[in-house]
């Protein structure tokens, strides 16, 4: 049946890479003025159309943006909806993991440190829990690639997630939308906004996503013992708007209680990568974790500030987010003894986040109304604060603090050199900080009462950490080219710098290890492309190429026999590959989207080794150096080879107002590796997961009500693993099915 099922994945996305040429017949069966909608971003901090940023980007909007979450996952359901981009977590709906191009970081820890931003309403999201806040009442959604260090800084050298969300305005608008599935599913969104008076307005938005517990714990014989959620977040926007200023405050909540990531002991077998007999979906044999429970609060404001001069304007933007909470996990997957599998020992882990605050402050002045030239400079600065908790089961509770400061300026222009050709360059200068201190260290620990390594130490070993205090300045730069080849076809290329900045890491502590620095990383990136309307503004079809090197690439070795995780430089990364974006109007009725994108990663240092599987369960394909694998060639961890996805909407009139529609989106992820090494039992291929609403939309009193399934062929994905105990995986969500309704008001 799954091999079926890809065939006809694979038969589906040929079809729509193919269909342009072939459904080119068809264009006199469409009206004379049916074409594309245009595609607004804001990429470069300026409102622009998508197709003259001389930049690789993506957008997801309308329709598409809110099929794949109709059955309320959370923000990982983007990963592999556009081309190039994937996302991951071993901590269930927090902390995801963003890759882009291939390059992210595997670090599972609550101060890890990505090379992908996230940005949402223009303040940058640090934090791996402030980057998991729920999508709600999103206008769009851009995904712009490659390094971004002149406008958005450091910690940008894969690129950026952009999420903007529905603002207020002077007319009234609202909807409510409502669904409920299996598995005890029922969510609800909504959002009501309207003038006050003329110079003011605002716009209050919710959502409740909710799951019934489905996963039984056959250690104890308890049912639907874990696996639901229920998360609650709001947001009340107020606008104040003249003619030369406004004002938009941004106040916003979240509050999710829920179940962290169900790992499964022995999902795999050794010399194998495809999950076996001892797999369950439904159930497990947990005797820790407290049924991995995972509680988080964040509440956050900001407040954006707009004034026009003659030429110019000048932008504040001004914002706080604080978060908190914790997640426990019985991380080994099973019970020690008895299984499923060998696992020689077990493993729990609570983490706490401990009063996390970032403040960020910006200003830019940029050039309004001018012709030919554009121009914007600004600074901005950041500072963060949070502690980590991290308890285990033997070495007790350990506590370590972390702080950043940061702050830049940076500058950014473009210049019409004639009718075609403009030319676009940018330069930014940071200078990053970051302090790190320990707190109480193996609190309440069982250690002193065994003899883990056998060299009769039979206590734990309590460690004077002194303070570490890291910093680095960094200039980043871009240079991009725009030809106007025609009205309808561009021409670009972009040749662009970033880094990511030095990190500490400190979670060792928490088990008799020191803490480790990894130095900034920096990165060179040059890519072409072509963006193009044709056929009448009825096919879109976009390609860039990329090539980027990264000189001393932070690595996260994680797991192994120390059950570890350390930070470390590999001497290079090399990344290089190509995405292809395409829409087609082929009908009044049909509108088909495909997008491939390719990435060959490698990472390249002939003397770098990280220690292998620590269960001696996983059969290791490198080179053994001291029992220790190389790693030298090997692709980066959690990087798809081959990211396809593929929509169709067919849609049929029904009366004179209203449509019955099909609506169908799938997404494919080639081979990847899980981790630094490679090892049959950690290498996944041949993921793929489709959607499906059939529904009724009633044009006259604007309403929807479909019918959707998500996963509908409910594959069952390996997303990770864990590799100390035993061979350890985690999977991705079940199919969803249910009915959903939304209705707007004007």
């Amino acid at each position: 049946m799954k091999t079926m099922n890809k065939a006809l994945l694979g038969l589906a996305v040929q079809a729509a890479l193919l269909s342009a040429p072939l459904m080119a017949q068809e264009q006199s069966n469409k009206k004379e003025n049916a074409s594309l909608e245009k595609i607004e971003v804001t990429a470069q901090k300026r409102t622009q159309s998508i197709q003259e940023v001389p930049i690789s980007i993506a957008a997801l909007s309308g329709e598409k943006l809110q099929a794949i979450f109709s059955a309320g996952d959370d923000v990982q359901a983007l990963a592999n909806r556009i081309p190039g981009l994937y996302a991951e977590s071993s901590n269930g709906r927090v902390a995801p993991r963003f890759y882009i191009r291939g390059l992210g970081n595997s670090d599972f820890d609550l101060a890890a440190s990505q090379p992908v931003s996230i940005i949402m309403d223009d303040v940058v999201m640090e934090n791996v829990i402030l980057k998991s806040f729920p999508l709600f009442d999103v206008q769009r959604v851009e995904v712009i690639r490659g390094p971004q260090g002149s406008l958005f800084g450091r910690n940008t050298t894969a690129g950026i997630v952009k999420f903007d969300t529905v603002k207020p305005g002077q007319s009234f608008d609202a909807f409510v939308k409502a669904a409920g599935g299996t598995y005890g599913t029922l969510n609800f969104e909504g959002a009501v906004g309207n003038a006050i008076n003329d110079e003011w307005s605002f716009r209050l938005s919710g959502l409740s996503q909710n799951r019934d517990d489905w996963i039984a714990n056959d250690f104890n014989g308890e049912e639907d013992a874990m696996g639901g959620y229920h998360e609650n977040a709001g947001r009340l926007q107020l606008l104040y708007e003249t003619t030369d200023f406004s004002a938009l405050l941004n106040l916003h909540t979240r509050d999710l209680d829920g179940t962290a990531s169900i790992f499964r002991a022995n999902g795999v077998s050794t010399g194998s990568n495809d999950l076996n007999s001892s797999y369950d979906r439904d159930r497990v044999s947990y005797d820790k974790g407290d049924n991995n429970f995972q509680k988080y609060r964040s509440h956050g404001a900001s407040l954006k500030l707009e004034k026009g001069f003659d030429g110019f304007s000048l932008t504040s933007i001004t914002a706080y987010e604080t978060a908190d909470g914790r997640g426990k996990a019985d991380v080994d997957g099973g019970v020690a003894g008895v299984g499923p599998g060998f696992i020689p020992f077990d493993a729990v882990t609570e983490d706490q986040l401990n009063d996390l605050k970032q403040f960020t402050q910006e200003l830019r002045i940029a050039s309004e109304d001018t012709q030919g030239y554009d121009w914007q400079f600004g600074a901005f600065f950041f500072d963060s604060s949070f502690g980590v908790t991290s308890i285990d089961g033997l070495f007790g509770s350990t506590t370590v603090y972390h702080d950043n400061y940061t702050w830049a300026v940076f500058g950014q222009g473009s210049y019409d050199l004639s009718d075609k050709l403009s030319l676009t360059g940018g330069l930014r200068y940071t200078y990053d900080e970051k302090d790190f201190s320990v707190g109480a260290q193996n609190v309440g620990g069982a250690c002193l009462f065994l003899d883990f390594n056998g060299d009769g130490i039979t206590e734990c070993q309590i460690q004077n950490y002194e303070d570490l205090n890291v910093d680095d300045g960094q200039l980043s730069w871009e240079l991009a080219l725009n030809y106007n080849l025609s009205n309808s076809t561009s021409l670009f290329s972009r040749l662009a710098s970033g880094f990511r900045a030095q990190t500490i890491q400190g979670r060792n502590v928490a088990f008799e290890g020191a803490p480790t620095i990894a130095d900034a990383e920096t990165i060179t990136s040059f890519e072409v492309g072509m963006k193009s309307d044709l056929l009448d503004n009825t096919l879109r079809l976009n390609v860039a190429l990329f090539y980027y090197e990264i000189d001393d690439i932070q690595i996260s070795a994680i797991g192994g026999e120390a059950q570890g995780n350390s930070l470390l430089n590999a001497d290079s990364g090399v990344g290089k590959g190509f995405e292809i974006d395409l829409e087609y109007l082929a009908t009044d009725n049909l509108t088909l989207t495909a997008g491939y994108g390719y990435s060959d990663t490698e990472l390249q240092d002939d003397t770098q080794t990280v220690a292998p599987c620590g269960s001696g369960q996983c059969t290791v394909l490198d080179p053994m150096v001291n029992g220790q694998a190389l790693i030298d060639g090997n692709p980066f961890p959690q990087s798809p080879k081959q990211i396809i996805n593929f929509t169709a909407r067919y849609a049929v009139p029904m009366g004179n107002d209203g449509e019955f529609f099909v609506f169908t989106d799938w997404a494919f992820q080639g081979e990847t590796n899980l981790f630094l090494y490679d090892a049959v039992e950690f290498r996944t291929k041949d993921n793929f997961e489709g959607g499906l609403r059939i529904g009724y939309e009633n044009f006259s009193h604007d309403f929807t009500v479909a019918l959707f399934g998500r996963n509908i062929t409910d594959e069952d994905n390996i997303k990770g693993a864990v590799d100390f105990n035993n061979n350890t995986v985690f999977v991705n969500e079940p199919r969803i099915v249910g009915v959903e309704f939304k209705m707007n008001f004007y």
